[in-house]
């Protein structure tokens, strides 16, 4: 009967041992389990910082875009308000006969000095005067038709007549140039 004992002995050891490797085995695997769960939070937050990166770049390029272009073009409402005003003493100056010359010339030449100050403000911003000529082709991009009439020895989209200049801000149009356009066939 001492044998038996034993052998319950030596089982019971087997059992206590094989519980204790079953432990230790479920803690490695709970651990391991809670490392893949740690890396992948940890991927998932640099995924995030690295987005989060991406946008504040993404956000810096766009506000500097956004700030150069506010300096090139912030002016561009005062500029357009600006234009009557050069149209206007362009008018007056076209207007000017020899006999006004005689009679008012000091005054005249106060307002031609005034539209070349005016004319040199404009380059100093920037604002540069688009001057079509009677006879160039009309180009929907920097012309505005404010008419079309049948003219003999025209082609037909052919400039006709300048109603007033446009002006151009840099790359942008501020206002195209009004002209009347040749509708003759071609």
């Amino acid at each position: 009967m001492a044998e038996p004992k034993n052998n319950d002995f030596l089982d019971d050891i087997e059992a206590a041992e094989a519980e204790a490797f079953a432990d230790e085995m479920e803690e490695i695997s709970d651990a391991e389990a809670e490392v893949d769960a740690l890396r992948a939070e940890r991927d998932d937050f640099k995924d995030k910082f690295m987005r989060a990166l991406a946008d504040a770049e993404n956000s810096r390029k766009r506000a500097d875009k956004q700030r150069r272009e506010a300096e090139q073009y912030g002016g561009s409402k005062l500029a357009r308000d600006v234009l009557p005003v050069y149209d206007n003493m362009k008018r007056a100056l076209d207007a000017v006969t020899d006999e006004h010359r005689a009679q008012f010339g000091a005054v005249l030449e106060g307002v031609e000095l005034t539209m070349r100050e005016l004319l040199n403000v404009f380059k100093k911003h920037g604002i540069e005067l688009i001057a079509p000529q009677v006879g160039d082709k009309f180009d929907p991009q920097m012309h505005e038709a404010m008419f079309e009439a049948p003219v003999p020895g025209t082609k037909s989209g052919e400039i006709i007549q300048v109603s007033a200049e446009g002006f151009m801000l840099g790359e942008r149009l501020l206002r195209p140039a009004q002209v009347g356009v040749s509708s003759n066939p071609g």
